[in-house]
C-alpha cells in the first residue's frame, strides 16, 4: 500500500513540474469588439451564416470557446457556415461588483443581443446556458433559436448542490472587502465537487508525450482553469442560496426583473447537449430542463463537461452536431 501511495505521488509530482515548465502559451489574436460596455466586450468571429451569440459562465473566462490554435469552437463555426458572437463578460470592476443576476440578463446580455444582426441564435454554456434561457424568454422578439449547453436546472437532483448553498454564511467575510468571491474561493469550491480529480489528471499528464497535440491541449486548458474571475457577491449569493439551496430554477421560482423563467414558455427551436460524464453538472441536473422545453433537440455527449467544448474531440463530440442543428432550425 504504502509503495502504491508513493509512486502515485511520485507521479503526481512529476505532472505538476511537466506542468509548469510546458512551453506552450495562448497566442490568438482577438476579433473585432462589435459592442462594449463596461468590462463586458461583444466579439464578432465573423463568417457566413447565421449569427450566433454564445454566454460564458460569470465565473471563468469566456476564451475556453476560443481556446487556442485547432481548439476554438468560435473559429471552427466561423469557418463552417456560422457567425459566432461571443460575450465575454470580462473581469468584475467597481460598478459590475454591484450586480445581481437580473443585472447581467436584463442588462447587458440584453444590450449585447439588440448590438447582434437579426435572425440572432442564443446558445449558453453551464451557469451561461440558464442566463440565455432567460435573456431569450424576454426578447423572443430578437432570438430565433436556442442552444444550451451543459446547463443546470434541476439543483435538487445533485446531491452536492445543498452542500455548497451551506458555505454561503461562511463566505460573506470573505465577499465583503471586494463585493465579490474571489477567485481561489471559486476554485476551492469547483475542487470540492470532485477532489480526487485533480491529482488523477496531473499523474495522468506525467505520462504524455510534452510535445503531443494532448498534451498542449491540457496545458492549454489548464491554464484557463488557473485563470478565473471573481463573482459579484449579489449572483454569489443568487446563485448559491437561491439556485443551490433553494433550486429556483427547478421549483420554478427564478425570476428576472420579475418574468418568471419557465422553459415551457419558450416556444422556439431549443437544443439541448447533455455531457454523459459531466461532475460539474451530472446529467439527472440536465435532463430535466431538455424535459421542460416544448421543442428540444436532446444531444447526449460522450465527454465530460469542459471536454465537450474545448477538449480533443470536442468538433465531432458537439461542434458538428451543433453546427448541423443551426442550419438546420
Amino acid at each position: 500500500m504504502l509503495r502504491r501511495l508513493w509512486r502515485q505521488d511520485a507521479a503526481l509530482l512529476r505532472g505538476l513540474a511537466a506542468y509548469r515548465r510546458h512551453p506552450h502559451a495562448r497566442d490568438l489574436p482577438d476579433p473585432p469588439v462589435l459592442w462594449r460596455e463596461g468590462s463586458a466586450r461583444l466579439l464578432d468571429f465573423g463568417g457566413t451564416g447565421r449569427p450566433v451569440l454564445f454566454v460564458p459562465s460569470l465565473v471563468n473566462r469566456a476564451y475556453v470557446l476560443d481556446l487556442d490554435e485547432g481548439g476554438s469552437m468560435m473559429r471552427w463555426l466561423a469557418a463552417n457556415g456560422v457567425r459566432p458572437l461571443l460575450l465575454d463578460w470580462g473581469w468584475p470592476g467597481e460598478a459590475e461588483r454591484r450586480f445581481t443576476l437580473t443585472d447581467h440578463i436584463a442588462g447587458r446580455l440584453e444590450r449585447a443581443i439588440l448590438a447582434a444582426p437579426p435572425g440572432l441564435a442564443l446558445a449558453g454554456y453551464c451557469m451561461g446556458g440558464l442566463l440565455a434561457l432567460a435573456a431569450a424568454l424576454r426578447r423572443p422578439d430578437r432570438v430565433s433559436a436556442l442552444a444550451l449547453l451543459a446547463t443546470p436546472w434541476d439543483f435538487a437532483a445533485d446531491p452536492q448542490a445543498r452542500g455548497l448553498s451551506r458555505l454561503l454564511p461562511g463566505l460573506e467575510p470573505m465577499m465583503e472587502p471586494m463585493g465579490a468571491l474571489g477567485v481561489d474561493m471559486l476554485q476551492s469550491l469547483f475542487a470540492m465537487l470532485d477532489p480526487y480529480a485533480i491529482p488523477e489528471k496531473f499523474r495522468a499528464f506525467s505520462r504524455l508525450d510534452p510535445t503531443s497535440a494532448r498534451a498542449r491541449r491540457f496545458v492549454a486548458l489548464e491554464d484557463w482553469l488557473n485563470d478565473g474571475v471573481p463573482l459579484a457577491a449579489p449572483v454569489a449569493r443568487e446563485t448559491l442560496g437561491g439556485w443551490y439551496g433553494e433550486n429556483t430554477p427547478g421549483r420554478g421560482e427564478w425570476a428576472v426583473a420579475g418574468l418568471p423563467v419557465r422553459p415551457r414558455d419558450w416556444r422556439g427551436p431549443a437544443f439541448v447537449a447533455v455531457p454523459a460524464r459531466d461532475r460539474i453538472v451530472p446529467p439527472p441536473s440536465a435532463l430535466p430542463l431538455a424535459a421542460a422545453l416544448p421543442a428540444a433537440a436532446v444531444h447526449l455527449v460522450p465527454a465530460g463537461h469542459i471536454g465537450m467544448v474545448a477538449g480533443q474531440s470536442a468538433e465531432a463530440a458537439l461542434w458538428r452536431p451543433l453546427r448541423d442543428w443551426i442550419a438546420g432550425v
